[in-house]
């Protein structure tokens, strides 16, 4: 995991054609639908869910601690027009890999566009650790990119992925203190429900993709 994740809260811790498929605006989501594409225990077989989907209306001057930038300017651009956020976490036992997402709302495609191309300038290249190489998510969501280090904050090979699909902008990562590694195949996987659910909720559904067991 990666120093920006951390300042965003050490408690917290991308489906080909995601997009809308026709010229249409996506639609924005409200704090419950954002809530809803968080993965549950159901979504992510073989993790134990220890932070339970949960999201929030920003509070004024206080933007998500997973909205993060390095200057003002580009904080007011990705962070001030932020509708709701939330997250959600799991670990992996025996090893304690960890595996967190959070979701930045916003109320329209073309300011959420904006924000992700700031905030992958936080979470991306080696901002995971030291000598960083891309992951490989194909052809998902609108926007995307990961990157992995042999060595994160918990001193073992990390992951940070982010895409953007529609209004929303969407975040994982995985950390763990010992040697084994969640695969790029399995970051990916968990990429494409993950934005496979922020797609169902902005087509009016109840997100319900998950990723098959472990």
């Amino acid at each position: 995991m990666s120093r920006g994740f951390l300042a965003a809260g050490a408690a917290l811790l991308l489906l080909a054609g995601c997009g809308s498929g026709d010229d249409a605006e996506a639609a924005a989501l409200d704090r419950k639908q954002v809530a809803s594409v968080l993965p549950d225990a159901k979504a992510v077989p073989g993790w134990r869910n220890y932070m339970k989907p949960e999201a929030q209306k920003p509070v004024a001057d206080f933007p998500p601690p997973v909205c993060t930038a390095d200057t003002k300017e580009k904080r007011k651009t990705a962070c001030a027009p932020v509708t709701s956020w939330g997250t959600s976490a799991f670990v992996r036992k025996p090893d304690g890999t960890t595996l967190n997402f959070w979701v930045l709302a916003y109320e329209d495609e073309k300011t959420a566009a904006a924000a992700h191309d700031v905030l992958i300038e936080w979470y991306g290249g080696d901002r995971v650790g030291m000598d960083a190489r891309k992951v490989d998510l194909g052809d998902i969501g609108d926007d995307r990119e990961a990157n992995r280090a042999a060595v994160g904050t918990l001193g073992g090979p990390a992951t940070i992925a982010q895409l953007r699909v529609g209004t929303t902008v969407l975040g994982i990562s995985t950390g763990t203190p010992g040697k084994k590694t969640v695969p790029d195949e399995r970051v990916q996987a968990f990429a494409t429900m993950f934005a496979e659910r922020a797609q169902q909720a902005q087509n009016g559904e109840k997100p319900s993709a998950k990723v098959s067991g472990q």
